[in-house]
């Protein structure tokens, strides 16, 4: 058995891939003249949060998203162990490679973090409030941003006002405001959540202390079933599908597309009832992604009403049938108190129940946060930022730039800048912009190579895993341990079992459905099981159907397996490979207490 992965300087693109590089800024790439250093490092495959080839303007978001993690670790928290995390994009996908904290440099850490973790502990409460506000003014900020074609003379008001200046100059300041602002999101996003990663991974490492052989998993049910806004917009619906049985209109809803069941519900008393609830719900809870935000291409539920109405279509067959939709919170509550309780009391020691009492305290209060932020964000935030983008590519199509307007996004964020200033230039001087002659052949060579890019999964890892996996977040957030990295290396040589994270408890079997996007998920059947790269907390409607979650990437604390737990259902995370090894049609069994996949029998 090979000990390592393959190296990226090894590792060639697809054929009519070839120039790939060029679509992203240099520092993004692994470059010849650094070989030795970065073979040295350790890259696993970041599918959890960018599944896809990128777009050379979406790779915004995994530049601006690492960047501000890395510098809250490393600069403002001075987290122990965990500095920041490298990353390069490899024939279009992401890899991550955590820099940890030399070992003997981590101690004079420690006192640092407790003062400056310390005070946003003590004042949980008081500085989350504001930054709802920051979060709040930031999307604000950008809902007020227009970008209009530019005029055929300037108006007459802005000679009279002595504006001196030009349309163009507002274009161009727009844009810069808005990537200025993507910018500060970010930033606002990883203020509290490596806080919230901190305080769990603190009392983790005093349950393994305390409890010795204690489960990972019966450390996350300590805090599991605690109410986020991350599920709000999946409780809308439900209550939607409620409400369309208790007013008597469930059957038009199912019955109709969208515009037609609108259309006639407009009729009756009991109908214009259920719009208005209807239209209660979409701001802001349908400012949510079928994706994960970081696309260009994610469709958003408040562009896209047919995604939720669809949604409420299931349940309300759900509610007439006579099935419960309801999350099993009571249970999972329920089992949450039980585990809590049956630990607590194995201390004797009424100073480590006091300090156990502590520490699951401030995890149960900073622990909302880990999926909460990713609403006001991911969601809520990037689908503004897309539709403002949107906007921006509609004018350049106008312009003649683009036939497409989803042809902007083949061109780097800085590249824009030069467009605008194009396009400005030509308006200017009264002559053709050169973009409308010069773009077509560009687009057209770029979209070849993302396309042939897309045609080749990504390599889960590169170079030599380290003997042993330490750094804390990379545990918990992508399920990288030594097991599951082994458990990569060695997935050829055992076909019919796949390692990953024991994510979500439970024993079920049934028939495999591989799901390669959102745009897939259609396709689930009623009681088969999920295996995909990563699940988005937006797929959380289609978990009344499935029997089971399985996911290539991701560990205790990644979405999928806090959604799973709170549906209730099994799942196995950072199997490495599940969704290329698994088939649609295989009979598997999955194990979420173990963390096992086992394929029964080929399709």
């Amino acid at each position: 058995m090979d000990n390592k992965f393959i190296s990226p300087y090894d590792h060639h693109a697809p054929a009519g891939a070839e120039n790939w590089k060029d679509l992203y800024p240099y520092y993004m790439v692994f470059q010849d003249n650094l070989k030795e250093s970065e073979n040295a490092k350790f890259f696993f495959c970041d599918s959890q949060h960018w599944p896809n080839v990128f777009k050379p303007f979406d790779a915004i978001t995994v530049e601006f998203a690492v960047k501000c993690l890395s510098q809250y670790n490393t600069r403002q928290w001075l987290i122990p162990p965990a500095n920041g995390i490298d990353f390069k994009i490899h024939n279009g996908y992401c890899y991550m490679s955590p820099v940890a904290v030399a070992p003997e440099l981590i101690a004079e850490r420690v006192p640092q973090f407790l003062e400056r973790a310390g005070f946003y502990f003590q004042n949980w409460n008081d500085l989350l409030d504001n930054w709802h506000k920051k979060v709040k003014a930031t999307i604000d900020e950008m809902e007020a941003v227009t970008f209009e074609p530019l005029p055929e003379v300037i108006p007459m008001d802005w000679v009279t006002g002595g504006v001196g200046l030009d349309p163009t100059y507002h274009l161009i300041h727009n844009y810069t405001k808005m990537i200025d602002l993507c910018y500060k999101t970010w930033m606002y996003h990883f203020e509290f959540l490596n806080l919230g990663y901190a305080a769990y991974l603190d009392f983790f490492g005093f349950c393994k202390e305390a409890f010795p052989g204690i489960p990972d998993l019966s450390i996350a049910k300590m805090v599991q079933g605690i109410d986020s806004e991350l599920f709000r917009p999946d409780d809308e619906l439900r209550k939607l599908a409620k409400r369309a049985v208790e007013l008597g209109v469930a059957d038009t809803l199912i019955n109709h597309d969208l515009t037609a069941a609108l259309a006639a519900l407009a009729e009756t008393e009991a109908g214009q009832q259920w719009i208005a609830a209807w239209e209660g719900a979409k701001y802001p809870w349908f400012n949510f992604t079928v994706g994960n935000g970081f696309y260009s291409t994610d469709k958003y539920w408040i562009e896209h009403l047919e995604i939720p109405f669809g949604y409420v279509q299931d349940y309300a067959r759900k509610v007439l049938a006579g099935d419960s939709i309801d999350r099993p919170t009571e249970a999972i509550a329920a089992e949450r108190e039980r585990i809590t309780e049956e630990y607590r009391d194995s201390l004797f020691d009424e100073e480590a129940q006091a300090a156990f009492d502590g520490k699951l305290g401030l995890a149960r209060v900073v622990f909302p946060y880990v999926e909460n932020h990713n609403f006001y964000i991911e969601h809520w935030a990037m689908s503004v930022f897309w539709r403002k983008m949107r906007d921006l590519a509609n004018v350049l199509t106008g312009a003649g730039f683009f036939a497409d307007p989803n042809d902007m996004f083949y061109f780097r964020r800085e590249e824009i800048q030069n467009l605008l200033f194009d396009y400005g230039r030509g308006w200017a001087m009264g002559v053709p912009a050169i973009g409308p002659s010069y773009l077509p052949g560009e687009v057209a060579r770029r979209k070849a190579i993302v396309d042939a890019l897309s045609t080749a999964p990504p390599k889960p890892a590169f170079n030599e895993p380290p003997t042993v996996v330490t750094e804390p977040f990379t545990i918990m957030l992508w399920g990288i341990t030594t097991e599951s990295v082994q458990g990569w290396l060695t997935t050829a040589e055992v076909t019919n079992k796949l390692k990953g994270m024991a994510a979500s408890p439970g024993t079920v079997e049934g028939v495999a459905r591989v799901i390669n996007n959102a745009d897939e998920l259609g396709l689930l059947q009623e009681g088969e099981i999920l295996v995909t790269r990563i699940t988005a907390p937006s797929w959380a409607p289609v978990f009344g159907k499935i029997r089971a979650t399985v996911t290539d990437i991701g560990g205790m604390m990644s979405h999928a397996a806090i959604v799973c737990r709170e549906y209730g259902l099994p799942a196995v995370t950072g199997t490495g490979s599940a969704s290329t090894t698994i088939k649609t049609g295989d009979l598997i069994r999955v194990n979420g207490a173990q963390g096992e996949v086992t394929i029964l029998q080929a399709a």
